[in-house]
């Protein structure tokens, strides 16, 4: 066995580290495990099937079962894809009926406070 940065054959054991023999080299001073299993990452066809299921309305979590990648792994691929798409596009029109969700409306008494808690303009423009 020979180091592997200055290929040394005068090397010594130091310790075991993560269930492998570690040595270390005489002359130069770096560790170094004698066969490190690398893992290079996962392959482009991977990372294809996994945005296609979660674009398709898969969970993350229903992801992670079925393709063995850990759910935030998933959320970072995820998310670098969404920074590499453009902007969203800014439309010159205002849109003549808008959507309320929850988030927007508050449902109550009527007399208290007023039925759209957060007014924006072109939210409910008048029908024609």
């Amino acid at each position: 066995m020979e180091c592997p940065e200055c290929q040394s054959t005068h090397i010594r054991k130091n310790g075991i580290r993560r269930g492998k023999q570690n040595h270390i080299c005489a002359d130069y001073g770096p560790q170094f495990i004698k066969n490190p299993k690398i893992h290079r990452g996962y392959s482009d066809d991977v990372r294809q099937l996994c945005l296609r299921m979660i674009v398709n309305g898969m969970g993350y979590r229903g992801v992670e079962r079925v393709t063995n990648v850990h759910h935030t792994r998933l959320l970072r691929w995820h998310r670098l894809v969404g920074e590499l798409l453009p902007n969203a596009y800014e439309g010159e029109e205002i849109p003549r009926v808008s959507k309320l969700d929850e988030r927007e409306i508050f449902v109550g008494k009527k007399a208290a406070r007023p039925l759209v808690a957060e007014w924006r303009k072109g939210m409910l423009a008048k029908a024609q």
